[in-house]
Formats: structure tokens, sequence, C-alpha cells
């Protein structure tokens, strides 16, 4: 099999000999068992590392609790100067780890790199709010009183990631913990522990250039085991956890039985609702990359279309015609449009989705299947699937990580399917593709979409780091990257000022002293 430039891209990203797990920075060890890392492209190994041990985990817990002490005085422009030379160094570096994402998770490379350029538009957007962590001045109903708003850093941020978005997810986070005056602690997931290796060995350089102490970035490797060290350490006020919603529901009601804080970013059930005046032009290309790009492993995938019965037959028959086109096969190459799905777990995974729609009654337009031959020799790779359905199936209402499209009709006005694409568990991501305004005003206001995405004549999939990322319900609430999701990062503080010679008392009291 052509290698492409695999080897060498492990060379250039620090990872020739792999056998670092627990890390403060490039040179330090676990002393846990071994995870071993095999690529869902062709199964081969890739490296090992090793896992966090309880001991290994207090020493970086006492390395990053001893730097956040010293990182916090360091003015917040110096901080965000850190964030541009780790943005600069991910652009020197953003093939080699593009080709790492793609070949150990599996998305195609052109997504490899597409991630790895969001983990440099999140520093562009840290460095530049970094000069921007405004409090504001509130007047004070007492005479020469003046009332303060201003954030602190928060301190130890613990971060849990998915394999799905091994390297952005985590920059979002600590790009914008960086320059609020936090230091942070990740556990990739086990799936993708190299991934982590390597961005830690990229923000290690950075920090040893900078004489900064390596406890400003800290890595944990291993499985909710080891996650479960942070979601019951008090020393970390804030866990910032992206999974599925049964994790989240464990994650959340853990680290608030301690009264911490948790940025949860959990599942998506996403739809796209197809009126009569859509342009299929902007429909197909919108509605197959949602639903197959990633493989289906995006939160954000499609995995529901909502199609107005009289365009119905119209829309199918050009979705199904658009899955004939799709390439299948090495995420690397640039020819396919589709690669593995992360493990055979997740292949059985699908296969029985596929199954329980088809006991409820779905009709499959597009068979899925897994791939066969040399060119699939890991085992993973499946064909995209659609199949007609009904929103109150069981298996529709769930969140499967595989591409699985079902389709589904609605009649009458906006407001019908706009009832069907809210009733699912889950609130993540949204859209409408509708060239009628009212249609589009009605999906976007109070009463329509209830989704923390909701987009026009756009996609479900993919989001711009300028806006705050996350959903409602069992999505968890929580907000990443743009707006002012930085906040969560930091802790709010009132102040008060009486710059007067007395010192007037609420609701007119006066003590006789």
């Amino acid at each position: 099999m052509i290698d492409f430039g695999i080897k060498e891209a492990l060379q250039k990203l620090g990872l020739r000999d792999i056998n670092n797990g627990t890390s403060t920075g490039k040179n330090n060890f676990s002393n846990g068992e071994i995870i071993a890392s095999y690529s869902p492209v062709n199964g081969k190994l890739i490296g090992k590392v090793k896992t966090t041990t309880k001991e290994d985990y207090e020493k970086v817990m006492a390395s990053a609790t001893k730097t956040f002490k010293t990182f916090r005085d360091i003015p917040a422009p110096q901080r965000g100067e850190i964030v541009r030379q780790f943005g600069n160094k991910l652009r020197d570096l953003k093939e080699p780890l593009g080709k790492l994402v793609s070949y150990e998770m599996g998305k195609s490379y052109q997504e490899g790199l597409g991630e790895v350029q969001e983990m440099i538009d999140i520093c562009d957007f840290a460095v530049g709010l970094s000069r921007q962590l405004n409090g504001q001045t509130i007047p004070s109903e007492r005479p020469g009183h003046v009332m303060r708003e201003q954030w602190h850093p928060i301190g130890v941020v613990g971060i849990i990631s998915a394999f799905n978005f091994p390297v952005a997810v985590w920059a979002w986070n600590t790009a914008l913990a960086w320059i609020c005056g936090d230091v942070c602690v990740w556990k990739a997931s086990e799936k993708t522990p190299l991934c982590a290796v390597a961005c830690q060995n990229i923000i290690a350089e950075v920090l040893a250039n900078n004489n900064l102490p390596e406890g400003i970035s800290c890595i944990i490797n291993g499985d909710y085991k080891v996650g479960e060290f942070m979601t019951n350490d008090t020393r970390i006020p804030l866990v910032s956890a992206t999974g599925s919603s049964r994790m989240g529901r464990i994650v959340g009601a853990t680290v608030a039985q301690r009264f911490g804080k948790s940025l949860l970013e959990l599942g998506g059930n996403n739809a796209i609702i197809i009126t009569p005046t859509a342009d299929l032009k902007v429909v197909v290309p919108g509605a197959v990359f949602g639903a197959v790009g990633t493989c289906g492993q995006r939160c954000t995938s499609t995995r529901r279309l909502i199609i107005h019965e009289s365009v119905y037959d119209k829309v199918r028959d050009a979705i199904v015609g658009a899955y004939k086109q799709i390439k299948i096969g090495n995420p690397l190459d640039e020819n396919n449009h589709v690669g593995p799905l992360i493990d055979k777990a997740a292949v059985n995974t699908y296969l029985a989705a596929i199954e329980n729609a088809k006991q409820e009654g779905g009709n499959v337009l597009v068979e899925g299947g897994v791939l066969n031959g040399e060119a699939y020799e890991s085992g993973c790779y499946v064909k995209p699937t659609i199949i007609e359905a009904k929103n109150d199936f069981k298996i529709v209402q769930q969140e499967t990580f595989a591409p699985i499209l079902y389709l589904l009709k609605y009649n009458g006005g906006v407001e019908n399917a706009i009832t069907q694409q809210n009733g699912v568990a889950q609130g993540l991501s949204s859209a409408i593709m509708t060239n009628e305004l009212k249609e589009a005003e009605k999906f976007l206001s109070y009463a329509g979409s209830d989704c923390g995405i909701a987009n026009v004549n756009i996609g479900t999939s993919g989001a711009e780091i300028g806006g705050a990322f996350g959903g409602e319900k069992e999505t968890g609430g929580g907000r990443e990257s743009g707006s002012d999701a930085w906040k969560v990062y930091m802790r709010r503080q009132t102040n008060t000022i009486n710059y007067s010679d007395e010192l007037p008392l609420a609701q007119g009291i006066k003590f006789n002293l």
C-alpha cells in the first residue's frame, strides 16, 4: 500500500518512537498499561502510548496547579503572543498533522487539513481576544460609588475530547483558556492518542522557546477511568467534555456534585428541512456532504432530511443519484470522498442501526454494507446508506455515528417540518433549504428550530470559529469557540468602589455610631 508520506509526517511531529503518554512536556513518560493505536485506514499499528496511572496524574496536577499561579500573572496580551506562536507553528506543520489526523482517525486528508486550519483560526481569534477580555462599568444607585464587573482566570481546565475531531476541539478550548490565564489538562480519546501527543510536542516546543513552564499544557491518556480522575478532582473548576449524551450525563452529574462547572458538547441528530422552493443545486451538495463527510462521524452530521411531499420524489431521486458518485477508500487519497469508520465496533453499530430501521418498516433506497477486498483491509469501510423512514422510529430518534441518512416527508406549512425537526432529544445543528423569506424567518424565530445552530441554505455540518458552537437539550447546552464563549473559562467578579467620604447604607439604613 502507498505510504502517502505517513512516516515522514510522524517524524516531523516528533513521533518516530511512540512511547510517551502522560506528558507535561515532550520528554515525560507514563507508567501505565500500553494503548496501541491502529489506523482504521489499513489496520496497521501506528504506535503505542502508555496510559496514565493515578500517581502520574498527581504529578501532572501538581505541575498544572503550580504553573497556574504564575501563568495568571502574565498580562493577557503576552499570553496571546504565546498562542500566536502556537498558531504559526501549526501553519508550519499543517500538512503532517493533517495527515496524522486522517490516518489515525480515518477522515479524508482534506478534512484533516481543515481540522488543523480550525486550530489555526481559533489561535488567530484568541490572539485578538487577548486584548478584549473586557468587563463593564455599572451605574451605582449610591452617590460617590461606582460598580464594575471584571473577569479572572478560573484555574486548571480539564478537557475531554472525542475521536472524531482529535485536535480541533482541544484547540477550541486551550486557545481561549490560555489567553484567559488558565492552564489545561487534556484527556484525548483513547482511539486517537497519537494526535494528542503530536499536539503536546508542538506546544511544548513553543513553551520551551519562551522559557515558560510545561505545566501550561498537560496531557493524560487512557479510557474513561482516567477521565474520572478529572471529573472528581476539586482542583479542576471546569471540565469541558465532548462525546455522547450518555457520557455527558455522567460527567455533568459528577462535576455538579462537587459544585464544579461543565461545558458539555454532546450528541446531535441533525436535520435539513427541504421546502418546495429549495434550490437543488444547494440542497444536494449540502445534504450529501453533511451525511457522508467524515463517514457520518461528526456531531453535526446530517441524519435526517425532512422533505415537503410536493418535491419529495425529485429530491429523493437527486440525492440517490448523487450517492452513486461517492468514492470510498483510503482517505489519504484525495480522489476519495469517504474513508473508514473509526473501528469495527462502530461498524457493528452501523449494521445494527440499518437492521433496526428495516425492522421498524424503513425502506432502503441505497443499500449499505461492509466493503471487502485488499483496498478495505482494515474491515472498517462501509457504504453510505439512505433509508425512507418516519421520525418516530426508535432508531431515527437515536444518534448513530455512521453514514446513515433517513428521508422523512412533511406536508402543509413549514411549521409541520419544524415540529418534526424538533421532535428528537438532541438539539445541536439544523438547517432549512428555502427561497421563501417567511419560511426562513419562521425557522430562525423563537418558535422555530430549538437547536444551538440554525442555518439557512447551507447544511448542518461544519461551523466557523467566529460563532459560538454548541447545542441544547441532550446536546448539553455548552458553547465553545467564538462569540463570548471565552467567559466560561473565567470567573466573574462584581466590584463596588466607594470614592466618597461617607458610607451610605442600602435601603436608607442608618447606624448612629
